[in-house]
């Protein structure tokens, strides 16, 4: 990904097996969140291809890939603040409704029946998730974590198989991170997803991660296990610019 003459990624190679959680780090600036807009088609690759289940989604608009299993969250939370926890879930629903605009509109029996549907099963994601009691409550009054979780429901909602965490722990405490660490890992299982994350928190990375790729200006200079990773003295040099003996 080129951004005039600033090479943003150079060269990136990333392939994911079904049910896989890995983890993307690099120091700030290394090129992360540009790997994951690229991904979500935020951003269209200057060069290489984007597949997805054997089909190529290079260049698509980010809703096309939504729609088609690829979901994600972002470093900073959005949420629509003045929607109800329940709202801001029911958006996600939205991408399959098979109702037209002028159905909705009207308020047809069909977009009605829809409707319901998209609430009960909003309902039942939320409970799932341990935000059932945040319910009716605006998006902007939970507690920063619950936030972060809600953002991850939203995501959830639209039924994907490739689930991209862009740093899902900033600005959680060590409890609040190992919590999240359970979370990402059942939400794996129960939802039976893949999920790549970007993440500073090592905790987190080293916790939850099987495969870990790490990105350095724009290149990736190191993959393998979380141990390999820990151990690998060009990962040691990117983060702390010393090297290994030091």
């Amino acid at each position: 990904m080129h951004f005039g003459g600033l090479v943003a990624v150079s060269g990136f190679h990333l392939k994911l097996a079904p049910g896989e959680i890995v983890g993307l780090i690099g120091p700030n600036g290394a090129g992360k969140t540009t790997v994951f807009n690229m991904i979500t088609g935020v951003y269209k690759p200057t060069e290489g291809r984007l597949y997805f289940k054997e089909k190529e989604i290079t260049g698509l608009r980010p809703d096309q890939i939504t729609y088609r299993g690829i979901a994600r969250t972002f470093q900073n939370i959005r949420l629509f603040p003045n929607l109800t926890t329940l709202e801001n879930v029911m958006v996600g629903h939205h991408l399959r409704l098979v109702s037209s605009p002028v159905g909705a509109i009207l308020r047809t029996p069909r977009y009605r029946r829809e409707e319901r549907r998209i609430r009960e099963e909003s309902k039942e994601l939320l409970n799932i998730l341990g935000l059932g009691q945040y319910m009716k409550e605006k998006a902007s009054s939970l507690p920063y974590g619950q936030q972060r979780r809600l953002e991850i429901a939203r995501a959830l909602a639209t039924k994907p198989k490739l689930l991209l965490l862009d740093e899902p722990a900033a600005g959680m405490n060590p409890a609040e991170g190992l919590s999240l660490m359970e979370f990402i890992q059942r939400i794996r299982k129960e939802f039976d997803l893949t999920i790549l994350l970007i993440e500073h928190d090592m905790r987190v990375v080293m916790g939850v991660c099987e495969r870990i790729m790490v990105l350095d200006y724009g290149e990736t200079i190191a993959e393998g296990t979380p141990r390999e990773i820990q151990n690998d003295p060009r990962v040691i040099k990117a983060y702390l610019g010393v090297d290994n003996g030091a």
